[in-house]
């Protein structure tokens, strides 16, 4: 009989993966590769979630790895822009490609009629062999080739049929530029073996499991894991459902007891997306959803490990604001402690304020 693991203890199983009840004095490169990546969606927010996982953090420390091709951001796991290293790059992209294609065929299939799919990465490659593009300088071009057919839609394309990273000055901190894109071999001037299937399970286990079969699929994107999982050297449990969880042999588990820091998540942090049941770490739903219309990710306070609020910020004459928004009852001592924390951070050279708000957060 598998062991059975309740609620708070895949929390706390998963808060400690993720290096979220302690920080860690892991090198960054590390830490986002033992991540399998940290999602990225957004130019900067995302240097919130290493803050949250490092120990001393600096800014410049992940900006400088950016601008030196040690670190990309490049559409992987659910095809959306994910921060990992360059090995992990060129690892990965090969075995998640399909997720792109899939998602682009459905989007834009139609309007790709005529076009000859090889010759479009061939002159794709090409033309960001010279220079890096936006996918509207990009799209221009092509439509050069095949002037009857969505410019949009080419550049689309492109995204799927060849690996592009976002190159800087994008995403470096504290600066911003055009959201440009080149091809991530030539990027990164080195060659690396595709990542098996089997080998992607395993890392995402390390940073996020115990986990089911539905849970890697929703974090990856890839469907059909259900074999390769089964052939792994795995260990078993259940959760109060019922469902098969699968883990690392070896992997220690803390108590569910084990006491949790206030924590300030970044919006798309991968804590909350990476699971096809998101119970273990997400609760208040009915408040979530009243974000979902606006395509708004709340930046979520974790309290004893769950959703107990949200945290916005605003700059004015000097000044930066970071409201706590509670969505339930907590002290907000220890969150203030924490936001004072983060203000060093996000703003050191401002004077700082926190406000205590009752409520979620205005869309």
């Amino acid at each position: 009989m598998d062991p059975v693991l309740s609620r708070r203890a895949l929390n706390r199983a998963t808060l400690d993966r993720q290096f979220l009840i302690r920080r860690t004095m892991m090198p960054v490169i590390d830490v986002i590769e033992h991540l399998a990546g940290l999602q990225a969606q957004t130019p900067h927010s995302w240097y919130t979630g290493l803050w949250n996982r490092i120990e001393g953090f600096k800014a410049e420390q992940a900006a400088d790895l950016l601008e030196r091709r040690q670190i990309v951001r490049i559409a992987l796991q659910r095809s959306t822009i994910h921060l990992v290293s360059a090995r992990d790059c060129l690892a990965m992209r090969p075995l998640v490609q399909i997720v792109t294609e899939r998602m682009t065929r459905t989007t834009f299939g139609r309007k790709l009629t005529g076009v000859d799919l090889d010759e479009l990465e061939t002159l794709a490659r090409s033309l960001l062999e010279d220079r890096a593009m936006t996918f509207a300088e990009l799209g221009r071009a092509l439509g050069e080739r095949w002037p009857d057919n969505d410019r949009h839609a080419l550049g689309q394309a492109v995204r799927w049929l060849v690996p592009l990273v976002q190159v800087p000055p994008r995403g470096l901190w504290g600066r911003s530029g055009p959201i440009a894109h080149t091809g991530a071999e030539g990027w990164l001037g080195f060659e690396a073996p595709a990542m098996t299937a089997g080998e992607l399970v395993l890392r995402y286990l390390k940073a996020f499991g115990p986990a089911g079969v539905k849970d890697v699929q929703t974090w990856s994107g890839l469907t059909r894991l259900g074999e390769v999982v089964a052939s792994l050297d795995l260990v078993t449990y259940r959760d109060e459902e019922g469902r098969v969880l699968y883990d690392l042999p070896g992997m220690e588990l803390p108590s569910e007891d084990l006491p949790v820091p206030v924590r300030l998540m970044y919006d798309f942090d991968n804590l909350f997306l990476s699971h096809e049941d998101r119970s273990r770490v997400v609760e208040h739903v009915d408040v979530l959803k009243r974000f979902v219309p606006h395509n708004v990710q709340p930046r979520i306070i974790l309290v004893d490990g769950f959703p107990a609020g949200d945290w916005t910020t605003a700059r004015a004459k000097g000044t930066t604001t970071l409201t706590i928004h509670r969505w339930e009852p907590f002290d907000p001592a220890e969150a203030g402690q924490e936001a004072a924390r983060l203000l060093a951070f996000l703003a050191p050279g401002d004077r700082h304020e926190i406000v205590v708000s009752d409520g979620p957060s205005k869309t």
